[in-house]
């Protein structure tokens, strides 16, 4: 990806950008909780011709921490500033990981004549879905596992699920690519989703959705794409045999599957 620095409504952000075809519309990836956009760069890498856009949320990777707390849909409005700034204008696709699927939701439900299609990926309605293992989700309340090896090496298959169960070379190289998220900013992280649910709006997102989720996630339990997928009205479920992390695990087979879903011309089963 190529790197470079914005400044958008007073907030600086590290964007990345892999280039693609000019004729298909651009996908921009909301990266998870505390996340740089370096862990999605095996997922970017294996997905073919489309170009990619995606930024460090502020506080994660090298974009400074916003001085006040933040909600959902402010950074969805960011997101369309930054890419008012990169001059797209047109529709494009969004797809969204665990924390970041939240945002994702958001700025389908916010911008509608901008998000032409939606993938969620790991991610759930927000404080209404069925919780993961509490073990799990005492290890996430901090961001331990971006700044210490041994807690990754030791907890990284518990909280991750799938293949990080029984591969430490894979635990490995996931911590060589994380940058650790400031203390402030990984708060106001938790802060934006702190109350935040997509279910009272579910049904009326338009953009034809694929929900993807692991089979063995313990942060988010696969019940919770069941959910999305039954609301969203033109949505479709496809469920991977890993973790909570099989973008990076397994970006080669699921990055096909991306790809097939965007090409299509129009989600042909009738609205539920």
């Amino acid at each position: 990806m190529h790197i470079r620095t914005k400044t958008i409504d007073g907030q600086r952000l590290r964007v990345g950008i892999r280039p693609g075809a000019a004729h298909l519309p651009p996908l921009i990836v909301f990266n998870g909780i505390g996340a740089s956009l370096e862990l999605v760069e095996p997922f970017v890498s294996a997905l073919p011709e489309r170009e990619v856009v995606t930024f460090d949320v502020p506080g994660s990777g090298a974009s400074p921490a916003s001085l006040v707390p933040y909600r959902f849909p402010g950074l969805a409005r960011l997101a369309g500033s930054l890419l008012d700034e990169l001059g797209y204008r047109r529709p494009i696709d969004a797809l969204g990981v665990s924390w970041g699927g939240a945002l994702a939701q958001t700025f389908a439900f916010a911008f509608p004549e901008r998000c032409r299609k939606l993938v969620l990926a790991s991610t759930s309605p927000g404080v209404l879905m069925v919780p993961g293992r509490p073990s799990v989700l005492t290890k996430l309340i901090s961001p331990r596992r971006y700044v210490d090896p041994d807690f990754l090496q030791n907890f990284g298959g518990e909280i991750y699920g799938g293949a990080f169960r029984s591969d430490p070379d894979l635990l490995r190289r996931h911590g060589d690519a994380m940058w650790a998220p400031s203390s402030r900013g990984y708060f106001f992280q938790l802060l934006a989703a702190a109350g935040w649910t997509s279910l009272p709006w579910l049904r009326l997102l338009r953009q034809p959705t694929l929900v993807m989720h692991g089979s063995d996630d313990p942060i988010v339990p696969l019940i919770n794409a069941k959910i999305l997928s039954a609301l969203i009205r033109r949505a479709e479920l496809h469920v991977v045999n890993d973790g909570h992390m099989f973008l990076v695990s397994k970006a080669e087979e699921v990055a096909p599957v991306v790809h097939r879903f965007l090409e299509e011309k129009e989600y042909s089963e009738e609205a539920k």
